[in-house]
């Protein structure tokens, strides 16, 4: 693998003392910290160089180690057990105390970490992110899914009432330890995509019902679908265009709560007649001239 110099990515001189050292880190983490670049791969790249930089110069024992060995550090073992080192080469630690946030380490830095050269300290493996895309229609019961993930089959339970956007974890399926470290997580993000006629918001669900002009002025029953079933309402006599009743309990579950659900609401859309016969207009005229 490629050697790195960490001197380079800080942008200072082998002869920089370690405040300037510290002084670079601090502008550079400044500049290419992630909360400043969201969604820039190349500000991301380079955020981890520089923390992996800052790890190794940041520490006087480790940046002793580093000069001492340079690109012969896949070496240094062995310089060391034949008298050329003295301290035996097993001493350089101290990594992971300065990083903030920096993420996955390079292959260049884990083998000097964890591979048998700086140090034998066990470092908990990195995490799998996968997306997942399900229909609402999919998560309004709790159900178990099996996914395949990294040539495995992983059985999910993904709980009703999951949101858009939401992540479950699941531990130990991720990247294997370094040293005996653990494992990585596995992280399942969630894409909930919707196919019905109901808008979501939350737990409750909301609905777009056409009555007839008639059922409004007069009023009446209609029956209409919920997410599972069907009801029968009462369309109280003169009810107006865009009125909305609430349906308790008839909306989406709550997540990880067992019978527990949302309200739905139906808001009504009078239709108004275009098509009236001469017999139907004289009707609604001695209507409209009653009420004058």
């Amino acid at each position: 693998m490629e050697y790195i110099d960490y001197y380079e990515v800080l942008g200072v001189d082998k002869n920089a003392t370690q405040a300037e050292i510290k002084k670079a880190y601090r502008k550079l983490a400044r500049q290419y910290h992630p909360d400043k670049n969201p969604d820039d791969e190349v500000a991301k790249k380079k955020f981890q160089q520089i923390n992996e930089a800052n790890e190794v110069l940041g520490d006087e024992e480790n940046r002793k180690k580093y000069d001492k060995y340079g690109k012969d550090w896949e070496h240094a073992d062995q310089f060391e057990s034949q008298g050329f080192g003295g301290g035996g080469f097993g001493g350089f630690g101290g990594f992971g105390g300065g990083a903030q946030g920096g993420g996955d380490f390079s292959d260049f830095f884990n083998s000097m970490f964890g591979g048998g050269g700086f140090s034998q300290r066990p470092k908990k493996g990195g995490d799998y992110k996968v997306n997942v895309t399900l229909d609402i229609r999919d998560i309004y019961k709790t159900e178990k899914r099996t996914y395949k993930i990294n040539n495995k089959n992983i059985r999910v339970t993904v709980p009703a009432g999951i949101a858009d956007g939401q992540v479950i974890k699941i531990p130990g399926h991720g990247k294997a330890g370094i040293n005996g470290g653990q494992n990585g997580d596995l992280l399942i993000a969630f894409k909930i995509t919707n196919s019905t006629d109901f808008d979501r918001k939350l737990n409750d669900l909301f609905k777009t019902v056409d009555i007839d002009l008639y059922t409004a002025l007069l009023g009446g029953d209609i029956t209409i679908d919920t997410f599972d079933s069907k009801v029968k309402l009462k369309v109280k006599e003169g009810t107006q265009n865009g009125t909305t009743v609430k349906l308790r309990g008839k909306g989406f579950p709550k997540y990880k709560q067992d019978e527990v659900f949302g309200d739905l609401y139906i808001t009504y859309n009078v239709k108004v007649p275009t098509s009236l016969t001469d017999e139907q207009k004289e009707l609604i005229e001695k209507v409209r001239e009653l009420s004058e």
